[in-house]
């Protein structure tokens, strides 16, 4: 039976070309790289969360957050520009994540039990190594894309197959937690370890970085051809000395349309997280048990974050502009539904709207980089664009702990920024429009 699912999970996976391509090898790795990260995520709730009383808990989760998220923030910009100069080293930047976690995992297996200040430093490196592993991932994907596949169609799967593993990894670490604390931990070890041993496996077309360049986030238009192609070098012949230096500035406003729009659902996200945990552990809507609601709550979140995976690749022919402003007007009408009327229903409508319109978001997000983006920056672009998103959940998340645990003044909070930054959208693509037509992006 084991045999027959790796059959069918690696025929799943290296469909469409995406075996020959090796697009199938980082998309396991990426289920083995979300396996690992919900053991630890599970290892430390359990710790931090679940094992005392709502008042310790909310203390202890705000220290997390000020020992490991605040130096987080510090670090996130760096995190891209530093693997923008590493092109040639990006399997073993893979690897070096893994290994990273793998040894932290191992050290806090034996102090995760007192949930002590030891705990939070690790903690970190663990949350660094995980963010570095997700730019990584994001910038190689261009790299290893079938030509039978559109690249949100590629980051769709690779999502999915994230998604599924954390959902049996989640059980898996339930299970582990029976044994005692530090065992989700100790699985987290021998996860990381593997995936360490498959890093070096990826393709070499990932260490690739012909033609590529450093990105700047800007939204200024093209002031040159197409795309930022000089006028006489569409078919990318004219002398390198005669081209201009390739940047975000070249790809218009559509790209900080979709960033700044995802942005703020991705702050969204990170509030929701981590003010609904405690919400509904200290009230839990409708009667029921705390554990019942936060789990109806995450089953949710988790619905529609897949759901919007699926339907990515579905949506994007249809305008990433439009999509990703339309899934931002979904989350608002949401958040601000669960404020006015807050009970089960519309708390859950609000978890499973977040998940999905994030998903969506990022799926556009990621279309309008391959559509505008020329191929000599499209790399680094998705390096500065997932960093710049990673600290969009980081602030959503210091707003979600510090905020009073009152569910209509929590959820207007987060409907009012989420309703501004979709007002600001909204004039953008007023003054964008929508584009049609496909990139011609100067090939390297």
């Amino acid at each position: 039976m084991v045999h027959g699912t790796g059959r069918r999970i690696r025929r799943a996976t290296a469909a469409e070309g995406a075996g020959e391509s090796g697009l199938a090898k980082l998309i396991e790795l990426h289920a083995l790289n979300a396996f690992g990260d919900m053991l630890i995520t599970v290892a430390l709730a359990s710790t931090i969360f679940f094992s005392v009383p709502t008042g310790e808990a909310r203390g202890r989760v705000a220290l997390y957050l000020l020992v490991t998220m605040a130096p987080f923030a510090l670090l996130a910009p760096v995190i891209g520009p530093l693997l923008d100069r590493l092109p040639h080293g990006r399997r073993a930047a893979v690897a070096t994540s893994m290994l990273a976690r793998a040894v932290l995992a191992w050290t806090m297996a034996g102090v995760v039990a007192g949930g002590g200040l030891a705990l939070y430093p690790e903690a970190l490196g663990v949350l660094v190594a995980s963010k570095a592993y997700g730019v990584v991932r994001s910038v190689v994907v261009p790299r290893l894309l079938p030509s039978r596949l559109s690249l949100v169609k590629a980051n769709s799967r690779v999502t999915l197959a994230g998604l599924l593993a954390t959902m049996v990894a989640a059980g898996v670490g339930g299970l582990l937690h029976l044994i005692g604390p530090g065992w989700p931990l100790r699985g987290a070890f021998l996860v990381f370890v593997a995936g360490t041993l498959m890093a070096f496996h990826l393709p070499h077309a990932v260490d690739s970085a012909k033609g590529e360049q450093r990105a700047v986030l800007h939204a200024e238009e093209h002031p040159t051809g197409h795309h930022g192609v000089p006028p006489g070098d569409e078919d990318g012949t004219a002398p390198a000395a005669q081209r201009p230096k390739a940047s975000l500035r070249t790809v218009g406003p559509s790209v900080i349309l979709a960033l700044r729009a995802m942005a703020a659902m991705r702050w969204l996200v990170g509030f929701l997280v981590l003010f609904l945990a405690f919400l509904l552990r200290d009230e839990p809507v409708g009667g029921l048990r705390p554990t019942l609601a936060l789990g109806l709550v995450a089953l949710a979140a988790g619905t529609g974050n897949a759901l919007g995976s699926v339907l990515g690749s579905w949506l994007r022919p249809r305008g990433p502009e439009l999509t990703v402003t339309a899934m931002l007007l979904l989350a608002c009408c949401a958040t601000a539904a669960a404020a006015l009327w807050y009970g089960t229903v519309t708390v859950v409508a609000v978890a499973g709207t977040a998940g999905l319109a994030a998903s969506l978001g990022k799926l556009s997000l990621d279309a309008l980089i391959q559509r505008d983006v020329p191929e000599s920056v499209r790399t680094s672009a998705f390096a500065r664009s997932e960093t710049a998103l990673q600290l969009s959940w980081v602030a959503g998340g210091a707003v979600g702990i510090l905020l009073p645990l009152n569910g209509t003044l929590g959820l207007s909070v987060a409907a009012a920024v989420v309703g501004a930054v979709l007002l600001w959208t909204l004039r953008s693509l007023l003054r964008v429009g929508l584009r049609t037509r496909p990139a011609a992006p100067r090939v390297a």
